[in-house]
């Protein structure tokens, strides 16, 4: 044992080597920058912006529209002039939207008649901000409707509540998770739940291809500089050998794993007040529903992505072992790209829980599919699912575990490859 974890800890130094530590650190300080421009872009999409407003009727009703999105946090920059200047004027300043108040806006809306408001978006490009200037303005019109179609209401049927003619039928939603019952919008809690955790995919598909790539290059390159022969004749087992560089390559990965997924905390998140409170009001929804992970939870999702991890490695040392040199372990690592892609883009896009049998079991006979699913399957109590993917990774590392060890166990070790050719391999 003593020997095993010397040879362990000199697997992991060689494999945090001067490389990875500065690949890690610019990872951190990309994610960093990303961060910091993000934010400020949604910093800036929140604060008070800029628009123009031309009004052509001058009446007291324009000027309550005026004061309702001035009231929305918006700075109104008034306009003066014939609607074609103005409009082509604005193109070559940094205002990005233009609101025009047609003449007749008071008479038409005091005749109960439609009467259109123009706006004109300016893009000079491609932003959070951009979007969101356009919205709340639409969202201002359609409040200054209701109020406006609520005051005639109101003067015609003063018994009747305005809100009842308009809108006689309510809707009163629940969610049912299991035995749990909220109140709630469901879209909103599924978009909160997909907002929280569409990370999480990415992130396990760069550290299962980076892993699994470490691992067949390092094998390779051990081929290449006949470094591999020496290290089988230290007086310890070969099978000790196999499952060291499994266990420090897993162990590094895992490493990585935290640290990405930290550098992507990082650049996508949003801790503002104004941010958070648009999901503040979900959160006990979220907890009363059972939607939330626990310390316990994490712990399990972690085992779930270690297994996984070894699982890609012990197929990556076996492919490893095929490599002849740093150039043909490149393209080894090919396959578990393609294995690594379809549970990725089917947990962004389905349900594993409501696809058919056997495309189910198509995508859980890859092993390394069952912490794509695990928190949703933890969150929505599909605990024997989970167990039954942590038991199915463990046998498949077991059953690699032995395959690997006994082929360190001979010479094949040194003398197997890949004839690309012949199409076949050549002990």
């Amino acid at each position: 044992m003593k020997n095993f974890g010397h040879l362990l800890v000199k697997e992991i130094k060689e494999l945090i080597n001067k490389q990875l530590i500065i690949s890690l650190a610019m990872m951190l300080l990309i994610f960093s920058f990303i961060g910091n421009v993000t934010k400020k872009e949604m910093k800036k999409a929140i604060s008070k912006q800029k628009i123009a407003i031309l009004d052509l009727d001058k009446s007291e009703l324009s000027k309550n529209l005026i004061g309702t999105l001035n009231m929305a946090n918006f700075i109104i920059e008034e306009q003066n002039g014939e609607k074609e200047e103005v409009v082509k004027k604005l193109q070559q300043s940094d205002l990005g939207l233009l609101v025009i108040i047609p003449p007749g806006f008071s008479q038409e809306v005091s005749n109960l008649k439609s009467v259109e408001v123009e706006t004109y978006s300016y893009l000079r490009g491609i932003s959070i901000s951009g979007t969101r200037t356009s919205e709340v303005v639409r969202a201002v019109l359609d409040t200054t409707n209701d109020f406006l179609s609520n005051q005639f209401l109101k003067e015609k049927l003063p018994e009747i509540n305005p809100a009842e003619i308009k809108a006689p039928i309510k809707n009163r939603e629940f969610i049912m998770v299991k035995d749990r019952m909220a109140e709630g919008s469901s879209a909103a809690v599924i978009g909160t739940l997909y907002a929280q955790s569409y990370i999480l995919p990415i992130i396990l598909m760069m550290i299962i291809m980076y892993s699994s790539q470490m691992v067949i290059t390092a094998i390779a390159m051990e081929k290449q500089n006949k470094t591999l022969e020496t290290l089988l004749t230290v007086p310890i087992s070969r099978q000790a050998i196999a499952m060291a560089k499994m266990l420090a390559a897993g162990l590094v990965g895992l490493l990585s794993a935290a640290i990405y997924l930290y550098g992507f905390q990082m650049a996508f998140s949003f801790p503002t007040d104004e941010l958070s409170s648009a999901t503040g009001g979900l959160a006990p929804i979220l907890k009363q529903l059972g939607l939330t992970i626990d310390t316990q939870g994490y712990v399990l999702f972690g085992l779930s992505l270690f297994l996984a991890i070894l699982c890609a490695l012990s197929i990556a040392t076996i492919l490893g072992v095929l490599a002849e040199d740093y150039r043909t372990a490149q393209s080894l690592n090919i396959p578990l790209v393609f294995l690594i892609l379809v549970p990725y883009f089917i947990s962004l896009f389905a349900d594993i829980n409501t696809m058919s049998l056997p495309a189910k079991i198509l995508v859980l006979a890859i092993p390394f599919s069952h912490p794509f699913f695990a928190m949703q399957n933890m969150m929505f109590g599909h605990m024997g699912m989970f167990w039954l993917g942590l038991a199915y990774n463990l046998a498949f590392v077991i059953v690699m575990l032995i395959w690997t060890t006994r082929i360190f166990a001979t010479d094949r070790v040194l003398t197997m490859k890949l004839k690309w050719g012949r199409k076949k391999v050549v002990l």
